[in-house]
This record gives C-alpha cells, structure tokens and sequence, in this order.
C-alpha cells in the first residue's frame, strides 16, 4: 500500500474541492466520487456525471463524529457507541439533516454519514473543513469500481482532479455496511 501522502496530491485535491470541483479518490471502502458536499452545484455535477437518479441520496463523509451535530439534528447516544465499535466501515443514515443542499438530503430528510477511516480522507477532510460527498465511481447502473484501475475512462475524464494517492492498491473493494438510526436509537440494517 502506498504509505506516503505527497503534499501536492493533498493540496490539488483540496483546491479543487474549494473551486467546487470534482474529485476521484480512494476512501474506505471503494474509489469514490466527491465534491464539497455543502456546494449544490458541485453535488449536480456528480448527479450528472453518474447518470444518478436526483432522488437517490448520496454518502456523506466526515472526519471525526464531534462534526455530527453540525449536519444531524438528533443523534442518538447509541451513534457514537456504534461508530467507536465498528470494524469495518459504517455510514449511518440519521433522520433529520441540516446545514447542507436539498440535493444532499433524502427526500425523508435523511442523511447517510460516515467517519472515514482513511489516511488520505482524514487528511483532506481536516484541512478542508466541510463534509465531502462519497459516491462510487461508476456510471449509475454499472458495478462499482474497487480499485483505481476498474474505474471507467468516462468517469476519469469527468472529474477534474484524480488523487494519486492509492492509484496502485488492491483493496478489498467492499462497500460500507448501511444502517438506519431512528432518534429513539432503534435501528435497522440497511446493507451488512
């Protein structure tokens, strides 16, 4: 695995990001699509590239869970149990958003939040500041890439900025686990 995050991958990544563009980059879980997730029009950009359906909510990704109640009205003390606990990575969709675009949230009001665990993620998510959209990088309908090399050249060509960091893994390339989180704390699994 490549160790070394070079500083210039890092910081063309968060400029890009700041100019409301779109980024390829390896997360968690599979390579993933971003944008600012509290720029509207960036999140469209994604919308259309993936020939997404606008009613299909995207991930959300933070850095640490201190952020939550920034984005989420009622979190439920179970949240943080859940997210400290987990060993694989966990997004989990809380009721009721704030503070980012209509094309963000769930047409229930929803919103899917996961705290990467990821060298490259948690570094551009510290110094970016804002929530970052994660959506598999593939054309809605086709399986999800799980490696840098099975992402389509459609989608390559359709962000503005590749992150280098990772290009050559082989991850497991596994989706995270999905899990719907009432206030009350009940909850239900979406995707294990």
């Amino acid at each position: 695995m490549t160790n070394t995050i070079d500083k210039a991958d890092l910081n063309q990544a968060l400029e890009t990001l700041k100019q409301g563009g779109l980024i390829l980059y390896p997360t968690d879980t599979i390579w993933g699509i971003g944008c600012d997730a509290t720029n509207a029009e960036a999140v469209e950009k994604i919308f259309a590239l993936k020939g997404r359906d606008q009613h299909k909510s995207m991930i959300v990704l933070l850095h640490n869970d201190n952020q939550l109640a920034s984005y989420v009205q009622e979190i439920p003390e179970i949240a943080y149990e859940l997210i400290e606990v987990t060993d694989r990575p966990l997004t989990i969709i809380y009721s009721k958003a704030k503070n980012l675009p209509q094309n963000v949230i769930a047409a229930d009001g929803s919103i899917a939040i996961r705290i990467v665990d990821h060298p490259f993620c948690q570094q551009l998510l510290q110094r970016f500041r804002k929530p970052i959209i994660s959506t598999s990088a593939n054309i809605s309908g086709t399986p999800s890439a799980r490696y840098f090399d099975e992402i389509s050249s459609e989608i390559k060509e359709g962000v503005d900025y590749s992150v280098q960091y990772g290009q050559e893994d082989k991850g497991d390339g596994r989706p995270s686990v999905i899990m719907k989180l009432d206030p009350s704390g009940k909850f239900e699994f979406i995707r294990k």
